[in-house]
């Protein structure tokens, strides 16, 4: 009988850069030099840590950083989804000139779900207090002369945790961090 050896088409996962990304994924530290403060806790040097990070990116196993901001820590204490039902010969301008609107924190498009929601376009507006959101609110209204269009403004109750995507496995639980089942009370 002969045994053969099955690899996989794409190399076998480094184990470094699978530390790394675990030590990544919940935020660099806020410090002058993250790179070098994460490598201090992974046994790299700040160069060998940004140059897997780069080679990641190159091929494609990290294709998005991004910031999660903590608004109430900014002193930003009200939010609200606003939610508008546009003609759909409309919906891609119109939320192109709305995302790019300082007051517009997130902007983007869903399927309606008749009959009950009519709303193809949401907007996310944060604001110290509710009267400021509102105000940003009257401001878009006129500016794009949407008067006409109906809306429905959908204020946050509940603070939820915001947290990007989890790809490794955290000390603490599995790659979503949450603890496996052997792991979790019971």
């Amino acid at each position: 009988m002969n045994a053969r050896l099955h690899l996989p088409a794409e190399p076998l996962p480094d184990a470094r850069d699978l530390a790394l990304v675990a030590a990544i994924q919940d935020g660099l530290p806020l410090c002058e030099r993250p790179w070098a403060r994460i490598g201090e806790r992974l046994g790299m040097s700040e160069a060998e840590v940004l140059a897997r990070v780069r080679a990641m990116v190159a091929r494609g196993e990290i294709r998005r950083m991004g910031v999660v901001v903590r608004h109430r820590e900014l002193g930003y204490r009200a939010n609200a989804m606003v939610v508008w039902n546009v003609p759909d010969e409309r919906v891609a301008t119109l939320g192109q000139r709305l995302g790019g609107e300082p007051c517009v924190t997130l902007c983007y498009r869903r399927p309606r779900r008749p009959p009950r929601w009519p709303y193809n376009l949401f907007t996310m507006i944060h604001g110290r207090d509710r009267t400021r959101v509102l105000a940003c609110l009257d401001e878009l209204i006129a500016r794009h002369d949407l008067r006409d269009i109906p809306h429905e403004v959908l204020f946050s109750r509940h603070r939820y945790k915001q947290c990007g995507a989890r790809y490794a496995a955290s000390p603490a639980g599995n790659a979503a961090g949450h603890p496996t089942p052997a792991e979790a009370p019971s």
